[in-house]
């Protein structure tokens, strides 16, 4: 049982540290805001396959 214990208290005060480092870069880290544009590729049209319509 106190290999338990010491396991147990272990991991939580490791996960402390990890909450502990995340909430930090929360607060001291601030990101930077750029403009971004990303080209998406249109499929080719094959003039000769049927086509549906978006509308219904």
């Amino acid at each position: 049982m106190p290999t338990l214990v010491r396991l147990l208290t272990t991991l939580l005060i490791l996960a402390g540290i990890i909450y502990g480092i995340m909430a930090a870069l929360v607060y001291f880290v601030e990101p930077t805001r750029r403009e971004m544009t990303v080209e998406v590729p249109l499929p080719q049209l094959d003039p000769g396959a049927p086509t549906q319509s978006l509308r219904r």
